[in-house]
């Protein structure tokens, strides 16, 4: 079935859109969860929440072509949350790692200003990433939405981890230099 097809059952809150949905994306949806709760546990809840939320948002959104990307900024949404809360007293490894790697280049939320201008930030990267190409795009993606490893990046694309990291350090390097160009830094 496909995804304007279920977007119609979940318009028509027929149940059986949430069944089709676990079928099709749940794997996916609690492997990225995972990645960021590393509990299976708290994942599986974090999709169950997923669908709930996804029940509540369709309608009024109609995400008929990209029901999946939706899908997995709610999952991703929910899971953050989830280890935020969890972990408020104790800082998350990788998250701290993910973070310290972007504050090299993403300015950080101090004030109000900067919460204004977040839009634009926002449409600065996104430029940014599309100029990149598709493989740069995929790495940068893969780390920084994903949260994967620098190894399952490397797996994942057949390269050695060490040219990962590379691609990643230059990237990041570059992304400065382009919010900086754009006057955002």
């Amino acid at each position: 079935m496909n995804d304007s097809e279920i977007v119609t059952m979940f318009w028509a809150r027929d149940e059986q859109a949430l069944r089709i949905v676990s079928d099709q994306y749940g794997t996916r949806l609690n492997r990225v969860s995972y990645r960021i709760t590393r509990d299976e546990q708290t994942a599986e809840e974090c999709v169950n929440d997923t669908y709930l939320e996804a029940w509540n948002r369709i309608p009024p959104s109609e995400p008929r072509n990209y029901l999946q990307a939706f899908l997995y900024k709610i999952v991703r949404a929910k899971s953050l949350n989830r280890i935020i809360h969890d972990h408020r007293l104790k800082r998350m490894a990788y998250v701290d790692e993910l973070t310290a790697e972007l504050e090299q280049c993403i300015p950080s939320k101090s004030n109000i200003e900067e919460e204004m201008d977040a839009k634009v930030f926002t449409e600065a990267v996104n430029r940014y990433i599309l100029m990149q190409s598709d493989e740069k795009r995929r790495v940068f993606i893969r780390r920084y939405f994903y949260m994967d490893t620098s190894s399952q990046i490397a797996e994942r694309f057949g390269f050695s981890d060490n040219k990962v990291r590379t691609m990643l350090c230059r990237m990041r390097q570059e992304l400065k230099s382009f919010l900086e160009k754009e006057e955002i830094l």
